[in-house]
């Protein structure tokens, strides 16, 4: 496992227009995935014709690794491997060795799980230290009609298991809730998971992309689901693991675990994000609802040193000024953004 020292000064960690340090890089390692959720690829957007990426336009693991080390050279502690479904890309186990094998960082990877049972114990062999599952109904019906690519919950819950058993524990599971969708599985899910020892979250419906249709009455606010969760299963606030920790923190009065709130529209914390964004083709996006990136794959193919591409990074980050949620209205989410696809969430 990596180290969990710092060795960056933090007196010169780069930050923004907001005095926002870099901390964590999300790398989308494919823009592909085996599932058609509604509120992230909608198959009538992402159909059978739709123009993927070709793979030559993907970076390649060197590529990636050599931008990591330049972000953890500047302050980076935490690199998620996302994509699209990053357990589609071929051999990603070496990204992640290679990637372990940097200086005081954390690994971690998003996936939808069904690919865990035959790849969880190569990725823990591999360095990575936790994995979070997107799960966002246990009910097979409403789960199928979210994931729309016909796919049981019984192939996550094996995937979940697979991580469990190759000890990439806690598994955190991520529930998107969009009301009149499967608001109504609140509470089976919590049910589910309380006493599993894995860490539950519950996330706002998001307007990420341009393609999901959102609408703000289809969002439900954390507040609600903690309001809900309390009348079943008393909980209580607990402290966050660490300053500027997305997810607010809510243990079981009983002790018999937590669940999280992720309020990025009800409770912006654009204030403390330190999130910067690796997307498929090589582009720099500073916030998850940016309307364009910055290209690091064009200097990286023309020979580019370290030291130029650390300053373009440097230019990038330091000019960044972002705080979409903070500024969200009705008509902001109408604005031609980046899938999340392609720079992952």
């Amino acid at each position: 496992m990596a180290s969990s020292s710092n060795p960056a000064d933090d007196s010169a960690l780069l930050t923004d227009l907001r005095g926002r340090a870099v901390r964590d890089l999300r790398i989308s390692v494919t823009d592909r995935c085996n599932f058609r959720c509604v509120y992230c690829m909608p198959r009538a957007v992402f159909g059978k014709d739709y123009p993927f990426l070709a793979r030559s336009a993907l970076l390649s693991f060197e590529e990636i690794v050599r931008i990591a080390r330049i972000f953890v050279a500047n302050g980076v502690r935490k690199i998620r491997i996302t994509g699209g479904e990053p357990l589609l890309r071929r051999n990603v186990d070496q990204l992640i060795k290679a990637l372990a094998a940097l200086p005081g960082v954390e690994v971690t990877l998003t996936t939808n799980g069904v690919l865990l049972p035959r790849m969880a114990q190569k990725l823990a062999d591999a360095g990575l230290h936790r994995v979070t599952v997107s799960l966002d109904a246990l009910d097979d019906a409403i789960f199928k009609q979210i994931n729309d690519a016909d796919f049981p919950v019984a192939d996550v819950l094996a995937g979940i298991q697979a991580a469990q058993d190759a000890g990439l524990q806690p598994v955190k599971v991520n529930m998107v809730v969009k009301r009149g969708v499967n608001d109504h599985q609140i509470i089976d899910m919590a049910r589910h998971f309380k006493g599993s020892g894995h860490i539950l979250r519950f996330i706002e419906y998001m307007d990420v992309g341009a393609s999901n249709g959102w609408r703000l009455d289809e969002v439900v606010p954390s507040r609600e689901v903690i309001d809900r969760i309390h009348a079943v299963f008393p909980v209580e606030s607990s402290e966050p693991n660490y300053t500027g920790e997305v997810a607010e923190r809510w243990g079981y009065q009983d002790g018999s675990g937590e669940v999280g709130v992720i309020s990025s529209v009800t409770q912006a914390f654009c204030s403390t994000c330190t999130r910067i964004r690796l997307s498929t083709e090589g582009k720099l996006y500073t916030c998850l609802f940016a309307t364009e990136g910055h290209d690091l794959r064009a200097p990286l193919r023309e020979g580019a040193s370290d030291a130029d591409l650390a300053a373009l990074i440097h230019r990038t980050w330091q000019a960044r000024d972002d705080r979409y949620s903070e500024i969200r209205t009705e008509n902001t989410h109408s604005l031609k953004r980046i899938e999340m696809s392609y720079i992952g969430g």
